[in-house]
């Protein structure tokens, strides 16, 4: 008593004593700490902004030196290493995380958050594609600009835009892909098509279009996501066989992401370097501008009603939390994705700052994150929809209604295991301008402005995001509902607990507390 007594006139006397001045050590010595602390949290996100900053300082001053194609690559060289890297890295990220998380849920939770995951990352899709619809029919960007050409904006280099293919091949793709799975990993199943001339007996001679498959570079990336959900049920099934081969996934996965903590310090390099030489490879800003202003703002002012409004109004309705103190915490993957024009490059970085930085719990970001990589591209509805508007437009096409509806659910629909990488929306583009019936050689204008707007891939991102923290929020909420409803079971079961043989709860006791309950012939009457 004595030794508390004096410890707590010590600590009064402390806290009776005059408060440290400003100049004084410790006040200097917390302020160090405060700011310390300040940088360990925060230092790889300053370094992010400040590389997207470098970089753009760093292509505007080689602007004027007029560097060739060859100097060019070399100056991208190391954001094409950054690049390589997160590409590198997807693979064993995709399949690992996938497996442990599906095989980490039971069966019910598992329907359940795929069942909510499918209906936000659709709806959300689809309502992107609308907005965009309706604000194209308001602003009208391709009004005036009909005498437009591509080699107005000094794009003779850019080369041809993709051969357009039929919309049903487009869809028979997407279903190979989903089945070729892992054995296809790092390339995509896609037709091609092949012209056969026929003479007839008339002296006449026929063009057939043949379409035969063919794989193009690229990483599959929806056939891995099924190939890994299935994988991980099939695990779970197995029990305490298939627990050794779970356990080694989960190492697997915790050491990917180590080798994510490593990359992301070269982040703010490689950034800086690819914003750089993307500046340099503009050609003439001011023309690109002026001509297709109206479209760059139209698209633009999508995506910031939809990423800045829509988006994190529907996290507020299901969470009652600040989307934006949420969102806060995601400034990596965002300025990864604007540096990159990659949504797929940020998948990474997204998975270790949404679990470090905001809390969400492994099993969810793991499991819905892939997923949402490969399905949720809501920005990239946005930029298609207004794209086929303004297309129509430049070509004096007056959209009719079934018109809309097809570019509505082409645009949903084709999102699904798109390309999220570099100018990968451009092809879809050219699936939508297929299904509504307008030529496709405008596509050139699209690639002009396809990398200056990259905000199309930060919502992608931000969409993701949103929706892993409304599954935590939803999967936080069911299982402090099942606490409580176990806990009334065991509240109801406490006056059975008085003997080891009656322990149902549907037993009853009508008087517990009498002899005949103590005598061995009254229980076994009872039970």
């Amino acid at each position: 008593m004595e030794k508390s007594s004096e410890t707590n006139g010590y600590l009064d006397s402390a806290q009776e004593g005059p408060a440290a001045g400003p100049g004084e050590p410790g006040t200097t010595a917390r302020r160090a700490g405060r700011c310390a602390g300040f940088l360990r949290r925060h230092g790889l996100v300053l370094l992010t902004v400040s590389g997207v900053v470098a970089g753009a300082g760093l292509g505007a001053a080689l602007r004027g030196l007029k560097l060739n194609r060859t100097q060019v690559t070399y100056l991208a060289f190391p954001g094409e290493m950054l690049l390589r890297m997160l590409r590198m890295i997807i693979l064993p990220l995709v399949v690992c995380s996938l497996v442990s998380g599906a095989a980490s849920l039971d069966a019910s939770s598992l329907g359940r958050l795929g069942g909510i995951a499918i209906a936000y990352f659709g709806l959300t899709t689809l309502g992107a594609s609308a907005l965009a619809v309706a604000l194209a029919f308001i602003i009208k960007p391709g009004s005036g600009s009909q005498t437009l050409q591509s080699s107005d904006l000094g794009l003779e280099d850019s080369g041809p835009p993709p051969v357009p293919k039929e919309t049903v091949d487009s869809f028979l793709d997407l279903t190979s892909c989903e089945l070729t799975g892992f054995s296809f990993s790092c390339s995509q199943y896609a037709t091609d098509y092949r012209e056969v001339t026929h003479n007839t007996s008339a002296g006449n001679m026929t063009v057939e279009k043949i379409p035969i498959g063919t794989e193009i570079e690229g990483m599959n990336i929806l056939g891995l996501v099924l190939f890994a959900l299935v994988l991980g049920v099939a695990l779970k099934k197995l029990g305490s066989e298939g627990e050794e081969l779970i356990r080694f996934f989960n190492a697997f996965n915790e050491a990917t992401m180590v080798l994510v903590s490593w990359i992301m310090w070269y982040v703010p390099v490689g950034i800086m370097f690819l914003v750089g030489s993307k500046i340099v490879e503009m050609k003439d800003i001011i023309m690109l501008v002026t001509s297709l202003g109206k479209y760059i703002f139209t698209s633009i002012l999508g995506h910031f009603i939809h990423g800045g409004i829509v988006l994190p109004l529907i996290y507020f309705v299901f969470t009652r939390k600040n989307p934006f103190r949420f969102l806060l915490g995601l400034l990596t993957p965002f300025a990864t994705a604007f540096a990159t024009c990659s949504s797929s490059a940020t998948l990474p970085s997204m998975m270790k700052c949404i679990e470090e930085n905001n809390g969400v719990d492994k099993r969810i970001s793991r499991f819905i994150l892939p997923i949402g990589a490969t399905v949720n591209m809501d920005g990239a509805a946005i930029f298609q929809c207004v794209a086929a508007v303004f297309i129509a437009q430049l070509n004096n096409v007056e959209l009719r209604a079934g018109q809309i509806f097809t570019i509505l659910v082409t645009a949903t629909a084709s999102s699904v295991g798109a390309a999220g990488v570099p100018a990968g929306g451009v092809l879809t583009i050219a699936i939508i301008l297929e299904a509504i019936g307008l030529p496709t050689h405008d596509l050139s204008l699209i690639l002009a402005v396809d990398w200056i707007g990259p905000h199309h891939h930060v919502v992608n991102v931000e969409g993701d995001a949103l929706g892993a923290g409304i599954l935590h929020h939803l999967n936080q909420k069911a299982m402090k509902r099942g606490e409580q409803e176990l806990s009334e079971v065991k509240v109801e079961a406490i006056p059975n607990c008085k003997s080891e043989e009656e322990t149902s709860p549907l037993v009853t006791h009508p008087n517990p507390t009498g002899p005949a309950a103590s005598t061995p012939e009254s229980k076994e009457s009872v039970l």
